[in-house]
């Protein structure tokens, strides 16, 4: 089992990103993935989420600003970040939990395999 981010980047406050995490020995579209993400100096966070059931949820910091998707035919997972902000700036995670379902409340060590991250920096 491997995920592997990429698409990190420096851009400009109100600027976009794709973040992509290819997945290999495992069928994504079948389980729970997350975006995490991380600051210098700061715990670990979650950022979205996306089941095997197709359910969604998002961190009320991200709402309205970044989607979570899949691409099936490619076991990719994927962030859209849109009016990206200075305070979105982090190294970005994605994980896999081998449930259907996602978590209700997305602790890190309910996460099986986890991502190496990729670095998202927004300059004001």
């Amino acid at each position: 089992v491997q995920l592997v981010e990429s698409g990190g980047g420096s851009v400009q406050a109100g600027g976009s990103l794709r973040l992509s995490c290819a997945a290999s020995g495992f069928t994504a579209s079948r389980y729970c993935m997350s975006w995490f993400r991380q600051a210098p100096g700061e715990e670990r966070e979650w950022v979205a989420q996306l089941g095997g059931d197709r359910n969604t949820k998002n961190a009320d910091s991200v709402k309205g600003r970044f989607t979570i998707s899949k691409d099936n035919a490619k076991n990719t997972l994927y962030l859209q970040m849109n009016s990206l902000k200075p305070e979105d700036t982090a190294m970005y995670y994605c994980a896999a939990r081998f449930s259907i379902g996602c978590p209700t409340i997305p602790y890190m060590a309910l996460f099986d395999n986890w991502g190496q991250g990729t670095q998202v920096t927004v300059s004001s």
